[in-house]
């Protein structure tokens, strides 16, 4: 098979992307697969890559022949078509994670691993994905939203209404970009300023004392959740950040499987699988939770439809600790890929 893997892209996770894609790469099985690499840069351009020279990022080189996407007939590269069976975007965030590419793919009539545009579009805004969940009845942390055009006393008034300290961060972004812990009011100002570079709306949340669990979950109609993990931040960061994720070898421990008793692994296995199910995704999603640690309350906190792929991301982890190996874990969402698109081209659009 062709794979295009897809990487880069104008978004501030665009260094994520680069490693994440560097890892895929590495363990896509080459008797299985011709890789077909397509880095797009910070403005947004696409370039087929000639060579492939694979370290811990994928590199993207300028390339003057110009690509092009044409409805219905897939890739083309200087007017001539670009053979691909299927995408793998590695795309985090804004243009990538959002739905944005996947629409474009579907208009090619190119499959594509991972969620939908629906899926995709509702997952990365974390004001959707949260009502939605709450209309289901799954746990979540109360919230409230501010918008760019909030006026002071709005914004008081949101962050009132949840106690200090709390968490503000964009409501479209991920890798904790423009995410911060405030611990009173004079630090509601600056932390909304920085969220609100993101995004136009700002979420704040309840802080709650808590582990932090992760489930990997795949599948298309009939999702299935890996045993969870649990990240745990240095005592040097006050949250996983994105200092914490990407820059300070030391800023986190990841556990996988996380030390839980049995009933809680299950409980969280099955809120993770209802989360999934809840925001219409497929292929693949990570899955984050806070574990109240003197309730023991679980809260469902987030979904990363595209979530890191490095060798020590705690998606791959987490299925690898349950029996999934990366290698067969890249092979599994190829054929849910595919899978998908043969229903699809089983629906009809005309009467």
């Amino acid at each position: 098979m062709n794979i295009c893997v897809l990487y880069g892209g104008k978004s501030g996770e665009h260094e994520v992307s680069l490693r994440s894609a560097a890892s895929v790469v590495k363990n896509l099985d080459p008797s299985r697969y011709s890789i077909v690499p397509v880095g797009i840069d910070r403005t947004g351009k696409w370039h087929l890559q000639d060579t492939l020279a694979v370290g811990d990022v994928l590199a993207i080189e300028p390339c003057a022949k110009p690509i092009s996407i044409v409805p219905g007939a897939g890739m083309f590269i200087n007017g001539e078509h670009l053979p691909v069976d299927c995408v793998f975007p590695v795309l985090h965030g804004t243009y990538g994670e959002d739905g944005t590419v996947q629409g474009l793919l579907d208009i090619a009539g190119l499959p594509y691993v991972g969620a939908g545009v629906l899926g995709s579009s509702v997952s990365l805004d974390k004001e959707t994905t949260k009502r939605l969940w709450r209309d289901r009845g799954l746990p979540v942390v109360e919230f409230a939203v501010v918008r760019a055009e909030d006026g002071e006393r709005q914004r008081r008034s949101a962050a009132s209404g949840l106690g200090y300290p709390l968490f503000v961060k964009p409501c479209a972004a991920g890798s904790s970009l423009g995410a911060s812990r405030v611990a009173d009011e004079p630090g509601l100002a600056p932390a909304l300023d920085d969220a609100l570079r993101f995004d136009a709306r700002a979420l704040l949340e309840r802080y709650v004392e808590a582990r932090e669990i992760e489930c990997s979950v795949i599948g298309n109609a009939r999702p299935r959740a890996f045993l969870p993990g649990e990240v745990i931040p240095a005592e040097s960061h006050a949250f996983y950040d994105y200092d914490a994720k990407y820059t300070d070898p030391d800023g986190a421990a990841l556990q996988a499987p996380a030390r839980l008793a049995p009933a809680m692994q299950e409980r969280i296995m099955r809120l993770a699988e209802a989360a999934y199910e809840a925001v219409r995704c497929e292929g693949m999603a990570r899955v984050d939770f806070f574990l109240e640690r003197e309730t023991g309350a679980v809260f469902i906190n987030e979904i990363n439809t595209i979530p890191g792929f490095t060798s020590i991301s705690m998606f791959p982890r987490m299925c690898e600790a349950s029996g999934l190996p990366y290698a067969k874990l890249l092979d599994t969402l190829v054929e849910l890929a595919m899978a998908r698109e043969a229903d699809r081209k089983r629906l009809r659009y005309e009467k």
